[in-house]
């Protein structure tokens, strides 16, 4: 019997190494190396709402300023998941459970100061009328809220008309619509036109399983969002450039 050392043949074809670098890996690279950050960001990165608030509470008694630990702390925290999210390293639950635990130090900070952190602005999502999937209307909103912004989250199968009536009550910068059922997704072009006759010119970005930019591009404001995280991405570029649909479409679209 021929003797062969199996641990060459792992390296060799890099067995090995893939099976190394785990999620946890790849997340510890990226962690801020603040000694008092650090334990905050990875309990975000693991869900675990009772760590965040420990981490947070030694934080401020180390001297850092509790509404600073949002951006400082939390934000960054996030930003782990998100890109490892974007990189196919994670996957929804993790994204779900992470933003749950920031959005818990966010509340634990807010009692302590007395005080909400300031919005970065509103935003209104909903499922569209006659669709009752909202997995993905879900993971928008918490990615949105885990960035920072006020979402009103009108919920699934959302009647047309209620949708114009949060945008003319709430002035968010940006509408999100998500639909599964290609029966469903015609409710994007009646909100679009409701919303063009009143005068109402925000980007209106829709996503889900049953559309597709093509469909998207074909009313006025419109923006395609393949992925739950293009939304805050958006929601960014809106903030930093104004809501210029053509630019949107520019930035996000596949050309």
């Amino acid at each position: 019997m021929i003797d062969i050392d199996p641990s060459g043949i792992l390296v060799r074809y890099n067995v090995q190494l893939e099976k190394e670098m785990t999620p946890e890996d790849a997340a510890e690279e990226l962690y801020p190396k603040d000694p008092t950050i650090y334990p905050i960001a990875k309990s975000i990165f693991e869900g675990e709402e009772d760590d965040v608030v420990e981490g947070l509470k030694k934080a401020i008694a180390a001297g850092k300023d509790p509404m600073g630990l949002i951006n400082g702390a939390l934000m960054p925290g996030m930003g782990v998941v998100s890109r490892l999210y974007d990189e196919g390293v994670i996957f929804l639950p993790n994204v779900m459970m992470s933003a749950d635990a920031m959005l818990e130090g966010i509340e634990f900070l807010k009692k302590k100061v007395g005080k909400a952190p300031e919005s970065k602005g509103k935003i209104v999502c909903h499922v569209a009328e006659g669709d009752v999937h909202d997995i993905g209307k879900s993971i928008v909103v918490a990615l949105l809220r885990a960035n920072g912004y006020d979402v009103i989250d009108l919920g699934r199968d959302v009647p047309v008309d209620e949708v114009i009536e949060a945008v003319e009550k709430e002035k968010p910068l940006m509408v999100t619509g998500t639909a599964l059922m290609t029966t469903t997704m015609y409710a994007f072009k009646e909100i679009n036109d409701k919303l063009m006759e009143k005068g109402y010119r925000i980007p209106f970005a829709c996503g889900g399983g049953a559309v597709n930019q093509d469909f998207v591009s074909q009313y006025e404001l419109g923006v395609y969002g393949e992925e739950a995280s293009d939304a805050p991405k958006m929601a960014d570029f809106i903030k930093a450039n104004g809501n210029n649909i053509v630019k949107l479409r520019d930035k996000f679209h596949k050309h």
